[in-house]
C-alpha cells in the first residue's frame, strides 16, 4: 500500500516565512512538518509514498531526495500549475492504480492512528474513508456530517458560526480505492471536499468518514505555526525531537554549547551546534534552530528562531518568528505576532512591534520604530562600504561570500594587471579572510602583495611604494568577534567617498570583472619589507639626541604586529627598552575598553616602578599609541594629543598641524603660543590623510584618538614612527613628559550620542543649523555652532551607524554638559517628529 503527501500548496497565510520556502519545509522543533509527517507514515507501515509537488518544488526534492535518509522510499509527482487536493492526486495517478492509497496533507502536524484508518476503510468496504478530527474552532476548517452508519452526508467548506452544524472536520487524510481517480477530471484544477466527494456522495458512492483519535493541527497561520511548536514540546502530540532531554521537556541537540550561566526553562529546544552565551534567558516554549548564535544577556520567550539566525547581546524576542540566516542585532526589541523573513537584519536597539511582517532580504535601521511590515522597502540605509570599508561580526555581517563579492568588486574598480597589497593582524579570522581575499583578487585579474601578519602603517607605506591599492584586515578594536576590511588608495589611505562609491556601485550591480583563464593574477610575498620601513623611519625622522640622553623607556606591544618590528627598530636607535607582551597572541587579537585600561594601569605601575623616562603602549595593529608619563599617570588620548602638538610645536615653530573638528580649542591656545597654524580636518582618518597630502608644510597630525601622523612617513597614522620621533622629541626638550603636560590648560569637552533613524537624520541637522542660524556656524564636518563666549557645540551623523554623535565645550564642566545638553533636546525631538 502506498501513501501520498500532498506537498504543493504556497502557504500564503504563512508569509513572509514561506515567500522562499515551501510550507511543508517550515521547521517545527528541529524538523520540516513533512518530515513529521514522512515518520509517521513509515511508523505505519507506509514507507512507499508519492510526494505532489508544485510551488518551489526544486527545494523539497532536493531537501529529502528519495528519502532513503528518513528510511523511506520516495518519488515525486509535479504539476505544472495549482490542480487542487484532487487534480493534484490525479497527476499522480501512474503510482496508484494498483492497490488501495492513503492521502494524507504534507503541511499538518499528526500523531492519529493510521493502521486503524485504513482497518475501518477495509471493513466497511469504502471507496473513500475520510479521517475526522473534532475543533472547538470548526469555522477556519471543512465541516462533515455524518450518519449513524458513518457514512459521509455532506461537506461544507469554511463556514460562517451561523452555519456551524458541528464540530466534526474535515483532517485532509484519506483512505481511497484506486477507482475514485476516474472521478477526478485530468489536469483540470479540482478539490476532494468541494468537487469530488459531494458528486460521489450525490451518486450514492461508499464515502465514510472515521474520527480519528490523538492529534491534529494545520500549520496554516502564524499562530497555528508557534502552537504546534509548544504542543511538541510540552509532549501533547507524539513526535520524534532530536537532542537529549537534559530537564524535563528541555532538548538538547547534539553539538549545542549551552554556557552553564544560561537560564533555560522548560519546555524549550536548542538545535545543533547553536551557541548560547552566559547570561542569556531561553523562556518557555522557545525554539532555537541550528548554528544559531544567542550573545549574552538576549531573551527568548515563546519565540522559534530558524537556521543560522544570530541574537545579539541584549536583545528581547517575544512570541515571535525569525526566519534564517536573519541577524538581530544587540538590543533589539521583537514583539508577539511579528514575523521577521529570512536573511534579514535588524539594526541595534531597533524596535519591531506587534504583528509586524518584515518580508525576505530586508533591513531595519539601528534605533528604528517599526509599526507597519516592510514588504517593498528596507527600513536601512543599505550602504555596504562605509568610511573604513566594511566592518562587522565574523561570519554573522561579514562572511567568506561577502569578502569575495568586495574583493573582486574592488579589483573591478582597478586595470587588469593592477597591484594589490594585502596585510591582516594576527587573528585567526584575519588570516582566514585575506586568504579568501587575496584569492578573489587574484581571480578578477590583479596581482597581490601578500605581507601576511604586519603592522597596517607599514602595509599602507608599501602600498604607497608599491601598489595601486591595498586591502588591510584587522580585528575591529574592541571587538573580538568583529572584523574591519579596510581598502586603501594608490596613496595607501582610506579609500575617498567616490571611489567608495564606485566599488558600492560596482557590487550591488553584480557588476564584476570575470577575466580569462591566462589573466588570472599571481600572489607574491615579498621580503625584507620590516627592514625597508625602519631604514625609512631612521631616514625620515630626527633621532639626535637620543643616544646621548639615556632614556628608559616602558613599551606595551599588546601581543600585536608591532612586536615583529620593534627589535629591528629600536636596535638601530640606542635606547633602553623594556618591552611586555612582545609576543602574537592569537587568543586576544585585541582588547576590551576594560581590558585596555587594566593593561595602562599596569604600563603605569612598570614605568613608576622601573622609574622609566615614560612608557607607551601599541595597539595590535601598529596604528595608535596610548601614553604613560614618567610619574606612571596615564594620560588620555586628547590630552596626550595636546602634549605632543606641545612638543612638535616648540620645536618647530611656523608649521602646520592638522587637527579633527572635534579636538578641544585648547589646541589653539598651545599652537598661537609657538606660532603654528592648524588646519582642522573632518573626523574621517581619509580626510586627516587628505589634508596630510596636500599640505607640504605640515609637520603633525592626530586625530585624537591615540592615532598620529608623522608627515615625512606618509600621510597615515603610525604609532611606530611617532613613538621614535616622540624618543627625539624629548630627548632634545630635556623635559619630562608630566612638566609638558602641566604647562598646557585644563579642556572640558563633553559628549553624547543619540540614536536618529537614517530617515530623520537630515531633519534632525536641519533643525540645528537653523537653532543656530544667529551664530557662528563652521561645516567642516557636521554642524559646529560657536557661542560668543568662544564655547560650542558640534553635531556629527554617523557614516556607518544609525546615530548622531555631538560635543560641546565650554569654560568648565558643568557650562560644557549644559551646552550639551541643550543640543541633545534639539536633535532627539528631530529624531521623534
Amino acid at each position: 500500500m502506498r501513501a501520498v503527501v500532498m506537498a504543493g500548496g504556497e502557504g500564503t497565510r504563512l508569509r513572509p516565512l514561506t515567500t522562499g520556502t515551501p510550507k511543508p519545509l517550515l521547521p517545527v522543533v528541529g524538523r520540516p512538518i513533512m518530515e513529521h509527517v514522512l515518520l509517521l507514515l513509515r511508523q505505519h507501515g507506509l514507507a512507499e509514498t508519492v510526494v505532489t509537488v508544485q510551488y518551489l518544488a526544486s527545494l523539497i526534492r532536493t531537501y529529502f531526495g528519495d528519502g532513503s535518509e528518513l528510511g523511506v522510499n520516495l518519488t515525486y509527482a509535479t504539476e505544472d500549475r495549482p490542480l487542487g487536493t484532487a487534480g493534484s492526486i490525479r497527476n499522480a495517478e501512474r503510482a496508484l492504480r494498483s492497490d488501495t492509497f492513503l492521502v494524507i496533507s504534507g503541511d499538518a502536524l499528526t500523531d492519529v492512528d493510521l493502521t486503524e484508518l485504513v482497518a475501518v476503510h477495509r471493513e466497511r468496504g469504502s471507496l473513500v474513508t475520510v479521517g475526522l478530527t473534532r475543533r472547538t474552532d470548526p469555522v477556519d476548517f471543512g465541516l462533515v456530517a455524518l450518519a449513524e452508519d458513518g457514512r459521509v452526508e455532506r461537506f461544507l467548506e469554511k463556514p460562517g458560526w451561523g452555519q456551524v452544524f458541528t464540530d466534526t472536520v474535515n483532517a485532509g487524510i484519506y483512505v481511497m480505492e484506486p477507482e475514485v481517480l476516474d472521478h477526478v477530471p485530468l489536469d483540470v484544477a479540482s478539490d476532494w471536499s468541494h468537487d469530488v466527494l459531494p458528486a460521489l456522495i450525490a451518486a450514492g458512492a461508499p464515502v465514510n468518514g472515521h474520527v480519528l483519535g490523538g492529534y491534529w493541527e494545520d500549520v496554516g497561520t502564524l499562530q497555528a505555526y508557534l502552537a504546534v511548536q509548544a504542543d511538541v514540546l510540552g509532549g501533547l502530540v507524539q513526535a520524534q525531537v532530536q537532542g537529549f532531554e537534559v530537564a524535563p521537556r528541555v532538548f538538547v541537540a547534539e553539538g549545542a554549547e549551552v554556557d552553564p550561566d544560561a537560564a533555560v526553562s522548560g519546555p524549550a529546544y536548542i538545535g545543533p551546534y547553536a551557541k548560547v552565551e552566559a547570561g542569556v534567558e531561553v523562556d518557555e516554549h522557545a525554539v532555537i534552530g541550528t548554528n544559531v548564535v544567542v550573545r549574552s544577556g538576549a531573551r527568548i520567550a515563546r519565540s522559534v528562531l530558524h537556521d543560522n539566525v544570530f541574537v545579539g547581546s541584549g536583545a528581547d524576542l517575544r512570541g515571535c518568528v525569525v526566519g534564517r540566516s536573519s541577524d538581530v542585532m544587540r538590543g533589539v526589541r521583537v514583539h508577539a505576532g511579528a514575523v521577521i523573513g529570512d536573511h534579514c537584519t535588524l539594526g541595534e536597539e531597533a524596535i519591531v512591534s506587534d504583528g509586524v511582517r518584515v518580508y525576505p532580504g530586508k533591513a531595519v535601521d539601528a534605533g528604528a520604530v517599526v509599526n507597519d511590515s516592510v514588504i517593498w522597502e528596507s527600513r536601512g540605509h543599505g550602504q555596504l562600504v562605509g568610511p573604513r570599508g566594511v566592518s562587522g561580526i565574523v561570519n554573522v555581517e561579514i562572511t567568506p561570500e561577502t569578502a569575495v563579492r568586495l574583493a573582486s568588486a574592488f579589483a573591478t574598480s582597478l586595470p587588469k594587471g593592477a597591484t594589490v597589497t594585502v596585510a591582516r593582524d594576527h587573528s585567526r579570522p584575519a588570516r582566514a579572510f585575506a586568504r579568501t581575499i587575496a584569492g578573489a583578487l587574484t581571480a578578477a585579474a590583479v596581482e597581490v602583495r601578500d605581507l601576511r601578519t604586519m603592522p597596517l602603517p607599514i602595509a599602507r607605506a608599501d602600498t604607497a611604494q608599491l601598489a595601486a591599492g591595498g586591502i588591510l584586515i584587522s580585528t575591529t578594536p574592541g571587538s573580538p568577534e568583529s572584523l574591519d576590511i579596510v581598502l586603501l588608495d594608490e596613496r595607501g589611505a582610506d579609500l575617498g567617498a567616490a571611489a567608495a562609491h564606485r566599488v558600492e556601485r560596482l557590487l550591488s550591480r553584480q557588476e564584476l570583472r570575470r577575466p580569462f583563464p591566462g589573466e588570472i593574477g599571481d600572489i607574491t610575498t615579498p621580503r625584507r619589507v620590516v627592514d625597508d620601513y625602519a631604514a625609512d623611519v631612521l631616514r625620515c625622522v630626527d633621532t639626535s639626541g637620543i643616544a646621548e640622553a639615556g632614556l628608559k623607556v616602558v613599551v606595551d606591544v599588546a601581543g600585536g604586529t608591532a612586536s615583529l618590528v620593534l627589535p629591528t627598530l629600536l636596535a638601530r636607535v640606542g635606547v633602553d627598552v623594556l618591552t611586555v607582551n612582545g609576543r602574537l597572541d592569537e587568543s586576544a587579537p585585541t582588547p576590551t575598553e576594560a581590558a585596555r585600561a587594566v593593561a595602562l594601569e599596569r604600563l603605569g605601575a612598570l614605568v613608576a616602578s622601573s622609574r622609566a623616562h615614560f612608557g607607551i603602549r601599541i595597539d595590535a595593529t601598529g596604528e595608535r599609541m596610548s601614553v604613560v608619563d614618567d610619574q606612571g599617570a596615564v594620560v588620555d588620548d586628547e590630552r596626550a594629543l595636546l602634549v605632543l602638538l606641545d612638543l612638535v610645536a616648540a620645536e618647530q615653530p611656523g608649521g602646520l598641524v592638522a587637527l579633527p573638528v572635534t579636538t578641544t580649542r585648547v589646541a589653539e591656545q598651545v599652537t598661537r603660543f609657538h606660532h603654528v597654524d592648524v588646519r582642522w580636518t573632518a573626523t574621517t582618518e581619509a580626510d586627516l590623510a587628505r589634508v596630510v597630502a596636500a599640505e607640504p608644510g605640515l609637520v603633525f597630525g592626530g586625530d585624537g584618538r591615540g592615532g598620529y601622523v608623522v608627515p615625512a612617513m606618509g600621510p597615515h597614522v603610525d604609532a611606530l614612527a611617532m613613538f621614535v620621533r616622540l624618543l627625539g622629541l624629548l630627548a632634545r626638550t630635556r623635559l619630562p613628559l608630566s612638566a609638558v603636560d602641566a604647562r598646557i590648560p585644563r579642556a572640558h569637552v563633553r559628549r553624547a550620542t543619540v540614536a536618529t533613524p537614517w530617515a530623520r537624520r537630515g531633519q534632525a541637522m536641519r533643525s540645528v543649523t537653523e537653532a543656530g542660524a544667529d551664530r557662528q556656524i563652521d561645516l567642516t564636518d557636521g554642524v559646529r555652532v560657536v557661542e560668543p563666549d568662544g564655547s560650542w557645540a558640534l553635531v556629527l551623523p554617523d557614516p556607518a551607524e544609525a546615530v548622531i554623535r555631538l560635543w560641546a565645550e565650554a569654560g568648565d564642566g558643568p557650562a560644557a554638559q549644559d551646552l550639551l545638553a541643550g543640543w541633545v533636546a534639539i536633535v532627539e525631538r528631530a529624531g521623534r517628529s
